[in-house]
């Protein structure tokens, strides 16, 4: 039986990082629980210091679809290259001809830069291309 899945992203700050993944993505901030009309009303009312405020955030596909995506403060910077990484599908798959893909991962790439990211490197190979990016905080990501 497949199970759904939460992606956890590690971050010194949430509530700055999560807008930017939202709009890479096509995602959007999650709501905050029924009957708040803003998390820091439901933080407040949960009683958490609101110097606390700023310890996760959320976004969510809004077709319902993809998984949802965590972000939690930690105390340490990154360091070295993640592990785990999330590929960006922009270019349109198999069927979509080689300079088609390349030209939307291109358009992707200076969205992504636009919107606070790095590019590092592009490749090509095997009849595929993609380009290596951080994120506003480092964290790797490919667009393909």
């Amino acid at each position: 039986m497949a199970r759904t899945i939460q992606v956890v992203i590690d971050c010194a700050d949430p509530a700055g990082l999560a807008p930017f993944w939202a709009q890479l993505l096509g995602y959007k901030l999650q709501d905050p629980p029924a009957g708040y009309d803003s998390w820091e009303a439901f933080l407040a009312a949960q009683g958490i210091p609101e110097d606390q405020w700023n310890s996760a955030s959320a976004i969510v596909d809004p077709d319902g679809r993809g998984p949802r995506i965590f972000f939690q403060r930690v105390p340490e910077p990154k360091a070295v290259k993640n592990r785990v990484h999330l590929d960006v599908n922009v270019g349109g798959g198999h069927a979509t001809p080689f300079e088609e893909r390349r030209r939307r991962v291109d358009e992707a790439v200076e969205r992504a830069i636009g919107l606070g990211a790095t590019k590092l490197r592009a490749y090509e190979q095997r009849g595929e291309y993609w380009v290596v990016m951080q994120d506003p905080e480092g964290n790797e990501f490919c667009l393909q």
